[in-house]
């Protein structure tokens, strides 16, 4: 199973400021919605029938956003994700927004997410089948802090470029 998704997408009109750059509010939407769509896509999760059927789900506990180049009206962007750590009742998700060719890093995201039974209003541990398949798609990061993996990636390609 890929450990790495990937996502290509428009950056649209009405997302943008008047200095046709995205709005920085949009990036979570962006971020979000590829991860969702990345999710179903290989790993089969459908989120609205797991809410729908058995009443759990997972709700952002915390995100922290790096913005470091602009997105700007109508570049095609990609966005990569990954798990990069989980508990009995959490998943913590790096998401990366790139230029098209993957050489320019726009933003740097990560979520916590906690998984939530809605019926009891409580979070809740996951399933042997979840930990199996968290397991298999876990993609670690050396680095133990945000700030560090956002230095890291600047570095890494400013240097590139």
């Amino acid at each position: 199973m890929k450990t790495i998704l990937q996502t290509y997408t428009p950056v649209r009109f009405q997302d943008c400021d008047p200095f046709n750059h995205l709005n920085n509010s949009k990036y979570l939407d962006y971020f979000i919605n590829a991860r969702e769509d990345q999710v179903l896509e290989h790993y089969g999760i459908d989120f609205y029938k797991l809410m729908k059927e058995q009443g759990i789900g997972w709700v952002v506990g915390t995100s922290q956003i790096m913005y470091m180049n602009p997105a700007i009206t109508m570049e095609t962007v990609l966005i990569e994700s990954q798990l990069i750590k989980f508990s009995n009742k959490s998943l913590t998700v790096e998401m990366r927004m790139w230029d098209k060719d993957r050489t320019r890093i726009k933003a740097l995201l990560w979520s916590n997410y906690i998984h939530f039974n809605l019926r009891s209003q409580r979070s809740e541990s996951h399933s042997e089948e979840f930990m199996s398949l968290f397991g298999s798609v876990l993609q670690p990061i050396n680095e133990s802090g945000f700030e560090e993996r956002g230095r890291k990636l600047a570095v890494q390609f400013a240097k590139a470029s």
